[in-house]
């Protein structure tokens, strides 16, 4: 019968926690489950909703970084489309009657504001106003 170690006084045999916790779950983490939660984080301390929590209609203030960046004519007219995620879900944002707007471009975070519509059961946000984040470090 082999003996298997046990520690006498109680929790000392579950997962380390603090400092050195999170240090083992960010090595363990995926770069992208990192980048979600850091987006998250930054949401938060913005004071703006999460995107997975916007309902149609409904007036909001989002921030998160873009993704991707496309020019994609809606009826004939040009359209700037951005693709915005915050670590929670990913919004559609478009600007129409644009073909570019500097500094708008993947990789950038911003701030936008404005009524979310659900198209093709996906959040748009049209024509928001915006803030850019400023890029590197903060």
């Amino acid at each position: 019968m082999s003996a298997v170690p046990r520690s006498d006084k109680p929790g000392k045999a579950e997962k380390p926690s603090g400092r050195f916790r999170r240090m083992l779950d960010r090595l363990s983490s995926s770069r992208e489950d990192l980048e979600s939660e850091e987006l998250q984080e930054d949401a938060q301390a913005s004071g703006c909703t999460r995107i997975s929590e916007c309902t149609d209609r409904q007036i909001v203030k989002v921030t998160g970084t873009l993704r991707t960046v496309t020019l994609r004519p809606r009826a004939g007219v040009p359209a700037l489309e951005a693709e915005l995620f915050d670590g929670t879900a990913p919004l559609d944002v478009v600007w129409l009657g644009r073909r570019s707007i500097v500094g708008i471009e993947p990789g950038r975070k911003l701030i936008a504001s404005g009524r979310i519509a659900m198209s093709h059961g996906r959040r748009v946000l049209f024509n928001p106003k915006y803030e850019l984040r400023p890029l590197g470090k903060e």
